[in-house]
């Protein structure tokens, strides 16, 4: 039988044990049920991940190959999402600073199903062998249409991912998407694009009122085709800026069309802030704020950056830090934060 000594020493045990507990799993409480979206530094390539509120991870395009890009993915799904696989992981073009990194990171971490354009017999060997037999539980060939069979969270809003676009073809317009034609002046085309990029996947999340877009690396032209005649798309909270913010794409038209409350831009220092992309979004309807992974370091182009606040690298080279930054959807889809954790900004907006 316990003395009251031995009582009142076990009871402050027990507490010990639960505040033990708490401390391991306040952080997982405190985000319960947000969405989160990664940018990793692929150094002027792609790759984003996404995070559910129910714990699956998206992975979209991974890099270049070698041990640099992918791992700094592994690390992040590892220590900043805390997952040790990879539940989706979509390849959205084959151009090298997007798939590169893949075969490389399947010897990392686990891959559940590939998702990708199917690879083609005239592709097979720009891919190569080691992208054609990575490990990976399945692999799903993408048309415009589809939905990502995404876990949902038992509180909280529906979570959507959905191919709004594939190999230069896109959804069909129905009753909910508006009219958009195209300016009646001041509006041109670009030359055609023959390119692996015209091919990117295009896909639209929705969780709750929230949206965010991430079309890879679409062209001018196609962009066009995605808001006009009717616009496949509507209006943004998040926009990924297409093609690292190069000029050939981003069409202006296209942007003011989505009208992203926020852009973020995977640019390297050297590539991407296009001064006809900064000035689209500039000036684009509603924008509050544009992000960039890299700081632009192009002699007498320092003024197509954004505050340095707001970027996640300031260095360029070898002497890069591969910072990342991300945001964090709240769990009833109503609010999210930007942060950039270099520089300890928050940003914080109303979905619409």
């Amino acid at each position: 039988m316990l003395t009251k000594e031995g009582e009142r020493s076990m009871h402050f045990r027990k507490l010990l044990l639960l505040a033990f507990l708490f401390s391991c799993l306040a952080p997982n409480l405190l985000t319960a049920g947000t969405l989160k979206v990664y940018w990793i530094d692929a150094e002027g390539g792609a790759a984003t991940l996404v995070v559910t509120p129910a714990g699956e991870s998206i992975l979209i395009d991974t890099g270049n190959p070698g041990e640099r890009d992918p791992g700094r993915i592994n690390k992040l799904i590892r220590e900043e999402a805390g997952l040790s696989i990879i539940d989706h992981l979509v390849v959205t073009h084959f151009d090298r600073d997007h798939y590169g990194g893949a075969a490389d990171l399947s010897k990392l971490i686990s891959i559940g199903t590939l998702y990708d354009q199917g690879v083609r017999p005239q592709d097979r060997a720009r891919v190569g062998e080691a992208y054609l037999n990575l490990e990976c539980e399945a692999r799903l060939v993408l048309t415009p249409g589809d939905e990502l069979p995404l876990k949902q969270s038992a509180n909280g809003p529906k979570l959507t991912a959905n191919v709004l676009g594939i190999l230069q073809r896109n959804i069909q317009p129905n009753g909910l998407h508006q009219p958009n034609p195209v300016p009646s002046s001041g509006y041109s085309r670009k030359e055609p694009d023959l390119s692996h990029n015209a091919n990117s996947v295009i896909l639209l999340f929705e969780y709750g009122d929230f949206q965010f877009l991430d079309a890879a690396d679409l062209s001018w032209n196609l962009e066009e085709y995605l808001v006009s005649p009717y616009n496949l798309v509507g209006e943004v909270d998040v926009y990924q800026v297409d093609h690292h913010g190069l000029d050939r794409s981003n069409n202006t038209h296209f942007i003011h069309s989505i009208k992203p409350t926020v852009a973020v831009m995977n640019n390297a220092h050297k590539k991407g802030t296009g001064p006809q992309t900064v000035a689209g979004l500039r000036s684009s309807p509603g924008i509050e704020a544009i992000y960039q992974i890299h700081k632009c370091t192009r002699e007498g182009e320092g003024h197509l950056n954004t505050h340095e606040d707001k970027i996640a690298n300031l260095k360029s080279g070898d002497a890069c830090d591969g910072n990342h930054l991300f945001i964090s959807v709240a769990a009833d889809g109503e609010s999210y934060t930007v942060n950039v954790p270099r520089s300890g900004h928050v940003g914080k907006y109303k979905t619409r």
